[in-house]
């Protein structure tokens, strides 16, 4: 009788399935293909020029000349991959950000905000952004503040050489040191975490890095050629700060410091920060604005021989991430990436107006949303009764299926807007890109019959007729307690509130009860490091784009690299069979430049992270880029995010306006950074 009844409970369980392909519409662009040469290069020219208004400084002798400002061989961008050519100083780049910045120390784990601001600051080794207008074979990071490598003859180690005579924009030098100290006392410190999360274990586990000169690094790694690990030096994985600054404010240096003291030496007030990027926070106020100024010793120029940025100045507008969009396409902001599915029609409209100041175009569809299970049982986040009763569940399979089989994900898509811009998302790989498979890709489609079918076989059924179902009665300290889980969502954005109200209610459908925790950005991610969490509904990372930049995240490869499941209190990975698998393919594929063997590997990631449910797909779209017509030298089929973020990808260091289109928008005209900590800018 057992067995029929199995049988009988099985019927009502759908049989998983491949997704449906997602569908097509119109206002796609797409880029031209060039080779990674054709971008950029070093090299001396013959001579340097910069704005007016600086070399008025240089000749007062408040600044040296700008061949001594600059590298021996600077980066120079190519003119003939500029789409608009050589640019002219002056004007304006003005943003809208929803986060608040924390302070300027990304190194060991402030925000600045988001939206492009600290991209604006920090530069990184490699550079990975623009190879979304790559030819594939050509594909590989872009050379940056590391300006050449290479390997040895076993593939174990890697001699990287650093750009050599640059300068962070107070004039100090860059160099190694300032390499390993982001290295030894950020990265390795186990106090400290930099802002993306970044760990040994991004780079390889068991890799070390050391100083050979004060321009050459050395990376050792314990297994030959690990390539892609070149993706994980660019932003942010591996963007030094200033040693000479944050070095006396480090506990190892300064005892009389604590880590918080640490983290917190440079809030948003204290301006003049310097950098390696293109501008220098000038001007702070709170809920209103941050101001940035040209770097004087930025290390970029054009064929011509003028100092990069052509911009002067740059603004972060500080309001909402919808409000970005509005102002966009309004045309008092100048960008904003189209992130927020809700705005979409709305924007389209405008954007065809004939009057309307800013374009429109969407890419491919790479942002995704997936719901992440807490999947550590043996003491993460210090879990009470109740959440270790929940790991548990998210430990069953039949429970992860029940969940996914709850979601109508047509429903959730529709939820954020109509029409073809979302698309049903099981999770993993995305399609479209390149090493997606259907055929490996299992989906468990929408079915509440099933889900309830599922919950029930994995012991949970509603044993006090509210509605929920409750847990097994010898569930130690919660037995015959509802099912109680709680949802982390971030309220910066309202896609993910949106999200997380849709699963609350479709969840309650099938008799689970959801409580939502929503959180601001920066509180979420600390929640979400901590393991402070039982579910968490979390916008994917770009592992699961081009799997060959943050590789190591594709699965629990170390101790600290995987969203959901990370070492216990007993400093242990208590990983399921699945995972390991997951861990090992990823490995694998690490350890391979096989091309034909790596498309292999990712079949079976693919097959094994659906199969399993690794994280339950919600939905994935694609994101619009509003761009001001005024703006020149941007490349065909920019994507919101690919490689990385579009500003990034867009190089705004050689972006420019044309004279005959320049708005007076500068707030500190004919000014430059000033001392670290004085106030604001200086100048004529």
């Amino acid at each position: 009788m057992c067995g029929v009844c199995t049988s009988a409970l099985a019927q009502t369980v759908p049989a998983p399935t491949t997704p449906p392909d997602p569908p097509r519409f119109d206002a796609q662009a797409f880029p031209n293909f060039l080779g990674a040469k054709d971008l950029y290069d070093y090299e001396a020219l013959p001579e340097y020029h910069e704005p007016d208004f600086v070399a008025a400084m240089v000749a007062k002798g408040e600044l040296p000349p700008v061949k001594d400002r600059l590298p021996n061989e600077p980066l120079v961008f190519k003119t003939a991959a500029m789409p608009d050519g050589i640019g002219v100083y002056g004007d304006v780049m003005r943003h809208v950000v929803g986060a608040r910045p924390e302070g300027w120390n990304f190194q060991a784990g402030q925000s600045q905000g988001w939206g492009g601001i600290d991209i604006g600051m920090f530069e990184c080794l490699t550079r990975t952004g623009p190879l979304f207008q790559v030819r594939a074979e050509e594909l590989e990071p872009l050379p940056n503040l590391a300006q050449s490598w290479e390997w040895s003859d076993d593939g174990l180690q890697l001699t990287m050489h650093l750009i050599e005579g640059a300068k962070w924009s107070d004039g100090a030098p860059f160099n190694a040191d300032d390499v390993m100290f982001y290295w030894e006392d950020n990265i390795l410190d186990p106090n400290l975490t930099p802002v993306t999360g970044t760990t040994q274990e991004t780079f390889g586990a068991g890799t070390t890095l050391e100083k050979v000169d004060d321009n050459t690094v050395l990376w050792t790694f314990k297994t030959p050629f690990p390539k892609q690990v070149l993706y994980q030096m660019a932003y942010g994985d591996f963007c030094p700060g200033p040693a000479h600054l944050l070095k006396p404010e480090h506990p190892k240096y300064n005892p009389d410091n604590t880590y918080e003291d640490f983290k917190n030496a440079f809030p948003p007030e204290y301006m003049n920060y310097p950098v390696m990027g293109a501008w220098v926070p000038v001007e702070y106020r709170p809920d209103d604005i941050i101001v940035m100024r040209r770097n004087p010793y930025y290390w970029k120029v054009d064929e011509a021989g003028n100092q990069l940025p052509y911009f002067s100045e740059i603004h972060y507008k500080l309001s909402t991430w919808a409000d970005r969009d509005v102002q966009a396409i309004a045309g008092t902001a100048d960008i904003s990436n189209l992130e927020q599915p809700e705005n979409f029609v709305e924007v389209l409209k405008r954007a065809a107006e004939p009057d309307a100041p800013a374009t429109v175009t969407f890419g491919a569809r790479t942002i995704g949303y997936s719901l992440y299970p807490n999947l550590s049982a043996n003491g993460w986040g210090q879990p009470d009764d109740r959440a270790q009763a929940v790991r548990e569940l998210n430990r069953n399979i039949d429970f992860r299926k029940a969940i996914s089989y709850g979601l109508n994900r047509e429903a959730i898509g529709d939820s954020l807007v109509k029409g073809p811009f979302t698309a049903i998302y099981p999770g993993g790989l995305y399609a479209g890109t390149t090493y997606y498979d259907a055929a490996s890709t299992v989906y468990y489609p929408y079915s509440a019959e099933g889900a309830k079918t599922l919950l029930e076989q994995a012991g949970l059924i509603d044993t006090d007729g509210n509605g929920f179902v409750n847990f097994p009665a010898d569930a130690e300290g919660v037995g015959g307690q509802d099912v109680q889980i709680t949802l982390l969502a971030n309220t910066d954005f309202a896609t993910d509130r949106s999200l997380a109200d849709a699963v609350i209610a479709q969840m309650e459908q099938i008799g689970i009860k959801i409580i939502g925790r929503y959180m601001a950005d920066n509180q979420l991610q600390a929640a979400r490091n901590a393991g402070d969490f039982d579910w968490v509904i979390n916008r994917n990372g770009s592992s699961l784009v081009s799997v060959v930049q943050n590789t190591a995240e594709l699965a629990p490869t170390g101790p600290r690299v995987a969203l959901q499941h990370r070492v216990g209190t007993d400093d242990e990975l208590d990983l399921l069979p699945f995972e390991q698998e997951l861990a090992d393919v990823v490995d694998g594929f690490i350890a391979t430049n096989d091309p034909i063997e790596r498309i292999a590997l990712m079949k079976t990631y693919q097959q094994l992270y659906t199969e399993n449910l690794y994280a339950i797909g919600l939905t994935q779209y694609s994101g619009g880029h509003i761009l001001n017509k005024r703006f020149s030298n941007v490349a065909a089929g920019l994507p919101i995010f690919l490689f990385n973020w579009d500003v990034d990808s867009i190089f705004r260091e050689r972006m420019y306006v044309a004279a005959d289109k320049q708005q007076d928008y500068e707030l500190f005209p004919d000014t430059l950074p000033g001392a670290p900590g004085s106030d604001g800018p200086v100048g004529l």
